[in-house]
């Protein structure tokens, strides 16, 4: 107890030294106090919520080959600010955002000569922080970084293990003093009922940040107790050479985020992570319109067709199959069509991956099918896989952009599955710069990107509105040739991949079970040893159309093969819906279990409910929607006898009119959901 006590007073002595200065900065609304601190020259932090301790003692700093920039410090000045603005977004779940912070600027200097910067920015529903540094040399070669998050509970997360290379991970629900590693988002709720989620906003130029649990004992880092020793540190994405990050004398990094609720809820209506990036870069931005899609790709993952001409009748894109879809999309008031495998160079896939952006493969005719799609106000959606050979992606890039350009095309989906150039990762410096760059690239011609294992969301869309949505998650494929995501998985994702952005999940299976193609002769194992037959969704079909409202996107695909479509009478939602959304809020929800959400395009709202395997009923008011208002509600539920498991096709569509008085009941099945739309009543 002794040695405990002493830890205690060295700490608050290091502290106090410190606080000739104020090295401390609170929320708006005073629930939230970050607080810097020097101790032996040695940087760091804590976080206090609601007067109680949330992030202990926690060290702070980068290390590199030449420079010391982690220690021998000495406070050189203080500044406060405060910051409230109101700004408008191009697109996104809300159009509409407040960014109200308080900052804390604090600058230090080192005996090594190294000046850096805290910039610490605290919200009402969290703080931000990065780091600011001028190095002596003209270069800086980044070893390590050491940012610790210790937190000072226990509780329950759910995140998925640390991996450079890609974020398609089942998510793990774990006690926080059993994670040894993760990446972020990482969300959990503390035993005292706090929620939080470790991010990043702004990467840019810089590898992505992991976390790896660390042991401590008193005294380890800073000469500060623990509290419950459930500790994190950064952990960055090296090059092939172990460095971390290569960076110009002078930079900054990332912000480290910690977003913090009292609901499950308040984390995904946070606005922090937005407002931790910049300003809109693009002057004009009247090109950059949300949309839905259609397109040929479930029909490749299901092995009924393939992404080149590996057999007859195997080819999806093909002219044929392109005015079909074309045709769907445009009887059926859709937006946009995407056609993978419409160009040469899927043959070498598995050897050297050299695709060619600009030639068409033999059964496509281009110029017709962009024609036709013009001639039926269709969008057409370029696809670039790029199969991770960077060197020949980039070698191509201003050709293959001039080309989509000239054609009139405004959006393309880029791949990088497969291993990258030269043994670089996908979540490393070298990638985060040419995601940036393509992005970059595309906007000077009026493009905008929905970018497939990307590199993870943080925020950059506000800056660069024509990144328009990533992938970087388990997503609807994975239910076409393997075990298939667990009824839960969609219930994770809003309040863990999602906090960091839009993703393109892919939603909308109607053919669950996978019936009608059975006895096609055309079936191919492909993936995973498994046929699709033996595979399914695990969910039933109203969860389906409720995860368009659900995993939000400004580009929301109906996924399945268009003839599942035809004739449905549940495809109705996805005519009425709109992606390009003025609000949205989540309304209820706790993490891995069920989450309510409500959108606004126009006049008309959605809402969309989904449940884990655990089948529910959720008493739903109707507040959100505008008072002395009647609205037409079709609502798409579960049928009575639904089960994902044994009746997943069990649905019914019911009308009524509704006002903002008044409650719904939503009966949601296992894995099953709800999907509402609410047009005013004229």
């Amino acid at each position: 107890m002794k040695k405990i006590v002493l830890f205690v007073v060295v700490c608050l002595s290091a502290i106090c030294a410190s606080c000739k200065q104020d090295l401390t900065v609170n929320s708006p609304d005073g629930t939230i106090k970050a607080a810097l601190y020097v101790d032996g020259g040695r940087l760091g932090y804590t976080v206090i919520v609601d007067g109680k301790d949330f992030v202990t003692p926690s060290a702070l700093g980068l290390q590199s080959k030449r420079n010391v920039m982690d220690k021998d410090f000495k406070l050189m000045g203080v500044k406060h600010s405060s910051h409230s603005e109101e700004w408008t977004s191009q697109w996104g779940e809300n159009k509409q955002h407040k960014d109200v912070h308080n900052e804390l600027e604090a600058t230090f200097k080192n005996t090594d000569g190294v000046v850096l910067t805290l910039r610490v920015r605290a919200f009402d529903d969290g703080i931000g922080f990065r780091y600011e540094y001028k190095v002596p040399g003209d270069s800086v070669k980044v070893t390590d970084e050491l940012t610790e998050f210790r937190l000072a509970e226990n509780g329950t997360s759910w995140s998925i293990p640390a991996n450079f290379n890609t974020y398609e991970l089942e998510y793990r629900t774990l006690p926080l003093a059993d994670v040894a590693d993760a990446n972020t988002p990482f969300t959990f709720k503390t035993d005292s009922g706090l929620y939080g989620s470790i991010h990043e906003a702004a990467l840019y130029d810089y590898p992505e940040m992991t976390l790896q649990r660390f042991p401590v004992e008193p005294g380890m880092t800073s000469s500060c107790p623990t509290g419950s020793g459930i500790s994190f540190r950064a952990d960055l994405a090296p090059w092939p050479d172990g460095v971390k990050a290569r960076v110009p004398s002078e930079f900054h990094t990332p912000w480290r985020v910690i977003l913090i609720s009292r609901d499950a809820a308040g984390l995904v209506n946070s606005d922090l992570i937005l407002n931790l990036n910049e300003p809109c870069a693009i002057e004009d931005v009247s090109w950059i319109k949300p949309q839905r899609y259609v397109g040929v790709w479930w029909g490749m993952h299901l092995g009924i067709e393939a992404w080149y001409d590996d057999g007859p009748g195997r080819h999806g894109a093909t002219t044929a199959n392109a005015i079909k879809y074309i045709d769907f999309a445009a009887k059926n008031g859709i937006e946009g069509v995407l056609f993978e495998g419409w160009n040469d160079g899927w043959a070498s896939w598995g050897s050297r991956e050299d695709f060619d952006f600009t030639k068409p493969a033999p059964d496509f005719d281009f110029e017709k099918v962009i024609d036709y799609a013009a001639s039926k106000g269709i969008n057409y959606i370029l696809h670039h896989e790029t199969g991770g050979n960077i060197v020949s992606y980039e070698a191509q890039l201003d050709k293959a952009l001039d080309w989509a350009a000239a054609h009139g095309i405004h959006s393309i989906k880029t791949g990088y599955a497969g291993g990258i150039s030269g043994g670089q990762s996908h979540h490393g410096q070298y990638m985060v710069r040419h995601y940036q760059k393509v992005v970059e690239e595309a906007a000077k011609r009026q493009i905008m990107i929905d970018a497939h294992e990307p590199i993870k969301a943080t925020g950059i869309r506000r800056t660069w509105p024509n990144f328009m949505c990533r992938e970087g998650a388990r997503g609807m494929e994975w239910n076409a040739w393997s075990e298939g995501n667990r009824p839960e998985h969609q219930t994770i994702l809003p309040f863990t991949r999602l906090l960091g952005g839009p993703m393109d999940y892919t939603p909308g299976v109607f053919d669950i079970q996978y019936r009608n193609i059975i006895g096609n002769k055309n079936l191919r194992m492909w993936n995973n040893n498994r046929l699709a037959t033996e595979c399914r969704c695990n969910t039933t079909l109203a969860k389906q159309i409720a995860d368009w409202v659900v995993l939000y996107s400004p580009m929301q695909m109906a996924c399945d093969l268009v003839e599942n479509y035809e004739g449905h009478p549940a495809f109705q939602f996805f005519r009425d819906y709109n992606a390009d959304c003025d609000w949205s809020r989540a309304l209820a929800g706790e993490v891995g279990d069920y989450i309510v959400v409500a959108r606004r395009a126009g006049e008309v709202y959605f809402l969309g409910a989904v449940t884990d395997e655990n089948a529910r009923t959720l008493e739903q008011p109707l507040d959100f929607l505008p008072a002395g208002k009647t609205y037409a509600a079709t609502i798409y539920a579960d049928g009575a006898d639904a089960s994902w498991e044994t009746n997943p096709y069990s649905y019914q569509i019911t009308s009524r009119e509704v006002t903002s008085a008044d409650t719904l009941t939503l009966n949601l099945a296992t894995s099953g959901g709800c999907a509402i739309v609410f047009k005013p009543v004229k």
